[in-house]
Formats: structure tokens, C-alpha cells, sequence
């Protein structure tokens, strides 16, 4: 008989915790519906809890101002961020149609001193001939 009831003894022992175990599952569910039953409520239900709902509200209030400077401070740095590209695409702009006058001015330049170097060297060829048939 003493082989028996231990046997007995311990399906108590694991019904026992199997039901503390229960029971402090459902205390945890029971707890987080309570918790975040605010979150869930539609605008125009009424209100049962003053003191929850102050509290959520207060909760949300709080999110939603921190969530706005957030949003206004990023936002704000966006509008900078974009004033600065245009400020520097207009630059660029401008310093491209410098650099393109600069290179036509360049070139026209060349041309002018390479016509003057061919002239310069055939009034020597010309000057050279004669020269050379008297020597």
C-alpha cells in the first residue's frame, strides 16, 4: 500500500501546480486586458474608470507630444536640408555656365594663337626663301 499512495501523492502534487500555473497565467491575461483595454476602446464609448482613463489619456498625450516634436524637428531639418540642395544645385548651375564661358573663352583664345603662330611662321618661310637664293 505505501507503493500506492506516493504514486497518488505526486498526480496531487502535479494537479496542484498544474493549477497554480493556471491561475497565474489568468491572473497575467486578466492583468494585460485591463492594462491595454484602453488602447481598445472606440472614442465614443463611455467612460467606466476615471482614473484609467486619465491616466491613458495622459499616457497618449504624452506619446502623441513627443511623437510631434519628433516629427516637427525632423520635418524641419528635411525643409533645411532641401533649401541648402536648391542653394547648392543654383550654385553648381552657375558654376557650370562659368566654367562652359571660361572654356569657350579658352578655346576661342587658342584658335586666335594658333592662327597668329601659322601666320608668324609662314611670313618667316617667305622671308626665309628669299634668303636663302641670294646666299
Amino acid at each position: 500500500m505505501n507503493a500506492v499512495q506516493p504514486e497518488r501523492h505526486d498526480v496531487t502534487e502535479t494537479d496542484a501546480d498544474l493549477k497554480a500555473v493556471s491561475d497565474v497565467e489568468a491572473g497575467i491575461r486578466d492583468f494585460v486586458r485591463n492594462d491595454i483595454a484602453y488602447l481598445r476602446r472606440t472614442p465614443a464609448a463611455p467612460n467606466t474608470d476615471g482614473a484609467l482613463d486619465s491616466t491613458a489619456e495622459a499616457t497618449v498625450s504624452n506619446a502623441n507630444t513627443l511623437i510631434q516634436r519628433v516629427a516637427g524637428a525632423t520635418a524641419t531639418e528635411i525643409d533645411n536640408l532641401i533649401a541648402e540642395l536648391e542653394t547648392l544645385r543654383s550654385f553648381m548651375q552657375d558654376e557650370g555656365q562659368r566654367v562652359q564661358r571660361e572654356l569657350a573663352n579658352f578655346t576661342k583664345l587658342s584658335q586666335t594663337a594658333m592662327k597668329s603662330t601659322r601666320m608668324v611662321a609662314d611670313n618667316l618661310a617667305q622671308w626665309k626663301r628669299p634668303g636663302e637664293l641670294q646666299e
